[in-house]
């Protein structure tokens, strides 16, 4: 009875991990660029159960099967599909069709840059002319930190990333691709960063100015899946106040001394 206690909890742990994820991805359903994220569940390892020096069995030791703890998350992953589209008119709204991110010059608290990876297509011109996201992250371009000259008119940016300020080409957006993107690990809500081992390759997307790609989180299924984790979770609650029911029959009316 102990054992099924511990079965359930790791239930209901299992079921809170669950949703914690959904959470965060209803929480993100409206964030630009924003790749829903999904977990696995699996079964902990079986174990050999052993009768130890049980005096049944001339107290040797004897193998009585497998048995199992429960359950626990087997892995976390991102849905990469293509987020819908949505129109905003501005000039440094970009959205990104098909594979690829937009290569970003991340710098930390301690002055220290690294590179980034992101869907977020949301950016501004400073007074510099320097093109960056909203915590002022560098997009970065063919040279390095994407420039734009400030007295321009008008700045096109067309399909393969190239940027042309008054007609005048200027620089071309660095996109990049990987070969397999289990090789990145998100960094932040909406960033990411490419861990030993990844693999980068020419980007086939295209870019769309004056939009941004939505979240492809669908908030009707993620609803559906908090139902039926909260079902779960009461299941495991019920599980738990059973076997207590059962150990305080045990102790109090079973195992009573007359």
């Amino acid at each position: 009875m102990v054992r099924a206690l511990y079965t359930a909890y790791t239930g209901m742990r299992n079921e809170q991990k669950r949703l914690d994820i959904i959470s965060n991805n209803l929480a993100n359903s409206t964030t630009v660029g924003y790749k829903e994220e999904n977990v696995t569940s699996r079964a902990f390892d079986d174990l050999l159960a052993v009768k130890i020096r049980d005096g049944s069995n001339n107290y040797v030791d004897e193998s009585i099967g497998t048995f199992n703890l429960g359950v626990k998350i087997g892995e976390t992953y991102m849905d990469w599909s293509q987020g819908s589209l949505r129109e905003t008119g501005n000039t440094y709204d970009l959205a990104i069709q098909g594979d690829g991110f937009f290569t970003m010059r991340v710098t930390d608290s301690n002055g220290n840059s690294s590179i980034k990876y992101t869907r977020c297509g949301t950016f501004k011109c400073t007074s510099d002319g320097y093109i960056v996201d909203a915590d002022g992250n560098h997009l970065q371009g063919s040279g390095g930190d994407l420039q734009v000259p400030t007295d321009a008119a008008e700045i096109a940016v067309k399909n393969d990333g190239s940027v042309y300020a008054d007609g005048v080409y200027v620089d071309t957006i660095a996109m990049t691709d990987f070969e397999d993107y289990d090789y990145l690990e998100l960094y932040g809500d909406n960033m990411y960063n490419a861990v030993d081992g990844a693999t980068t390759k020419a980007a086939t997307c295209t870019l769309e100015q004056g939009f941004t790609e939505q979240s492809n989180v669908n908030v009707i299924s993620e609803m559906v899946s908090m139902i039926t984790i909260t079902r779960a979770y009461e299941a495991g609650q019920k599980m738990i106040q059973t076997q207590d029911s059962l150990l305080n029959a045990a102790v109090n009316q079973v195992g009573k001394v007359q």
